[in-house]
């Protein structure tokens, strides 16, 4: 995974909205994986859903090939989120929005949320499944949106394996993330810089002695990223300057490993009434139910499997949040399937 672009938009969804006062049975707040899988399951539950995207494709965006989701074998990253939405729109009817951001919803009868944002959002739903992800950190230096993708990666467990054979690598941070990360490089590239603003580490004693036990991972410490350098198509280097001594220093790289966390807008999750983790991540169980009747939450913003964010985990998530939308309304008796989705689903057309 690797390269930051805006995927082809399909669908004619793009300055468009819902009507106003529009109802439906699922409204996916996200257009990543985990939403485009819990629209699509929601669907097949013949419910009348519809996703709201700020921008389809989710951290898929920041990358540029997938070769971990099961039977696809390597696919552009771009294709992938076409292909979420293709097969959420075009083959089980689901409506697709981007451009567009929830900001609140709140209860307004046993049955509907009234769900309103940017763009003179106002619609409501029996059930709400956030599908919002999370936001990595960034370094914000020079080189780092340029290279995007092309150089720059925010995930090692992701990207590793497209740099086997590569002379070097920059890894910065200084957790669990961080060192995971250089770990896994130094099996693949012949060496690995871990670049840290300070000296001692957030990591567990563990990974520390793990990644000080390897000979090709050598630690640049007390030292923060300047910028990020390339030759107009690829990283080719990271300068550096130690924060103790002043001193600047010009890396060779063939890429850079940005491993300093994510930032969920806990305060928003909150001012919405769910409850978040230490982290400001949201509480599911294993169903993907938050503290909120009626509400789920899948994949990146959740509080499950934290330590590993994956498209595969995503979409699974998103999965079982629609089936458990889809029991909540069955228990509530308000389940009425969509006669037009049967049609659609059976042949027949929308």
């Amino acid at each position: 995974m690797q390269r930051e672009r805006r995927p082809t938009l399909l669908g004619g969804g793009f300055f468009k909205k819902p009507p106003k006062g529009a109802r439906y049975d699922v409204v996916v707040v996200g257009g990543g994986p985990a939403g485009f899988s819990a629209a699509m399951y929601a669907a097949r539950f013949l419910l009348k859903t519809v996703v709201l995207a700020e921008e389809v494709g989710g951290q898929l965006n920041y990358t540029d090939w997938v070769d971990d989701y099961p039977a696809l074998g390597r696919i552009k990253a771009s294709d992938l989120v076409r292909r979420f939405r293709s097969h959420a729109e075009d083959l089980f009817g689901v409506e697709v929005y981007e451009r567009v951001r929830v900001e609140r919803f709140e209860r307004v009868d046993d049955t509907w949320f009234r769900v309103t944002g940017t763009r003179g959002l106002d619609v409501y739903a029996k059930t709400i499944i956030l599908a919002t992800g999370s936001r990595r950190r960034k370094l914000n230096v020079p080189g780092e949106r340029e290279y995007a993708g092309r150089g720059v990666s925010y995930c090692s467990v992701c990207d590793a394996p497209f740099y086997k054979g590569k002379d070097a690598v920059a890894v910065v941070g200084g957790g669990d993330a961080a060192f995971e990360g250089a770990i896994l490089l130094s099996g693949y590239v012949k060496k690995v810089y871990l670049i840290h603003r300070r000296r001692g580490f957030r990591a567990k004693p563990f990974f520390v002695e793990v990644a000080r036990s390897k000979p090709n991972i050598e630690f640049v410490l007390d030292s923060v990223v300047k910028e990020i350098r390339g030759d107009g198509s690829r990283v080719t280097s990271v300068v550096v300057v130690n924060k103790v001594t002043g001193e600047e220093r010009e890396i060779p790289v063939n890429g850079v490993f940005i491993e300093i966390g994510f930032e969920p807008p806990k305060e928003w999750y909150q001012s919405l009434g769910l409850e978040t983790d230490e982290a400001g991540y949201i509480k599911v169980d294993e169903w993907m139910r938050t503290n909120i009747p009626g509400v789920f939450a899948a994949g990146d913003c959740t509080s499950m499997w934290r330590g590993f964010r994956q498209v595969v985990t995503a979409a699974a998530m998103g999965a079982v949040a629609a089936y458990s939308a889809y029991n909540y309304l069955t228990e509530k008796g308000l389940y009425a399937p969509e006669a037009s989705l049967l049609s659609k689903q059976a042949g027949g057309g929308a």
